[in-house]
């Protein structure tokens, strides 16, 4: 996985410093770990053991240990410049990782982790092949976010608080806010642990709350059993937890509809689509696409119908749903 780092528009500034190391470089430009061979190349740092007897792990060590020092000093009235020559970027390639021990021996926040390599939950580290290891701790918002954890990142800080720069792998370059020090609130955290439920929507505008109301349709007093959300025909419908789908199909109250259902005898339900995509009896993770905002059933205009149950009774979603940056 070929990768360097430079703030934007420069085309050098951070140099990979190796010394006393055997068989590495002892200067290696942020250029020379660009490669078109698909491998990180020789100059980049790869750590190929999280073991003391691994030189570039030892290496790697000391520079988060430096790290951890500068910002220490910054904490302190120390100033701010210079701290991105503190930051270079590893790569590890081990397979089958766990987020929480690889933080631990790499003396991180798992935080940093899991924002550098874009991960939407712990489990997904598993599956991420080459994984980069930052030297210093802090959180990496991407400049363009994918997932609803980079949304959540992005709308709960401010806009110009952190340091730009671009980590460039694969052939790609991706544009971050380096926040030095970060750490996820605890929105965030509960957000990537997966703890609770999160709107399946995007954007949307609250058009109807839980509880009694005269119905759009009918104009009878009826108990509304969830909230509806509306948004723009077609807006991607999102699992609010993780799941399994163990019902889809049409209905005339709430035409096309999904119902997942999750751990601790609790279950959620989408209604109104236009389309879904779940596949019965799959298992989803929360914000994979299920399906997307329609007006089938009964309804005046695209919106998303969205309930939450337990032991098959409605509960209040807005009780339940995280409401800070929430996407």
């Amino acid at each position: 996985m070929p990768f360097f780092l430079s703030p934007p528009g420069l085309a050098l500034t951070l140099l990979i410093l190796l010394p006393g190391i055997p068989g590495a470089p002892e200067k290696a430009r942020a250029q020379d770990a660009v490669g078109d061979s698909g491998g990180v190349p020789a100059a980049a740092p790869l750590i190929r053991r999280l073991d003391p007897r691994d030189p570039v792990f030892r290496q790697y060590s000391d520079d988060v240990e430096a790290a951890r020092r500068r910002l220490f000093d910054r904490r302190r009235g120390g100033e701010d410049s210079g701290l991105l020559d503190y930051l270079v970027i590893y790569a590890y390639q081990g397979a089958g990782e766990d987020l929480f021990s690889l933080a631990a021996r790499c003396n991180l926040p798992y935080a940093a982790l899991a924002t550098l390599n874009r991960l939407s939950h712990p489990a997904d580290l598993a599956g991420a092949g080459t994984i980069l290891l930052p030297s210093m701790p802090g959180v990496f918002i991407p400049l363009e976010p994918e997932t609803g954890l980079e949304w959540l990142l992005a709308a709960s800080r401010d806009a110009g608080e952190g340091i730009p720069l671009v980590v460039r792998r694969e052939g790609r370059s991706e544009r971050f806010r380096f926040i030095p020090g970060g750490e996820f609130s605890g929105t965030e955290r509960v957000f990537f642990l997966n703890e609770g439920f999160r709107f399946p929507l995007r954007t949307y505008q609250i058009t109807s709350g839980f509880g009694p109301r005269i119905n759009p349709v009918t104009g009878n007093l009826r108990y509304h059993r969830g909230l509806d959300l509306a948004a723009p025909q077609g807006t991607e419908v999102y699992a609010s937890r993780d799941g399994v789908v163990v019902e889809r199909g049409e209905d005339p109250v709430y035409g096309i509809y999904v119902i997942l259902e999750h751990a601790e005898h609790w279950a959620s339900l989408y209604g109104h689509l236009s389309e879904t995509t779940a596949v019965l009896q799959s298992s989803v993770r929360s914000g994979t696409l299920i399906g997307r905002v329609g007006s089938t059933g009964q309804s005046t205009g695209p919106h998303l119908h969205f309930e939450i149950r337990r032991y098959g009774e409605a509960q209040d979603p807005g009780k339940l749903l995280f409401r800070e940056g929430a996407p």
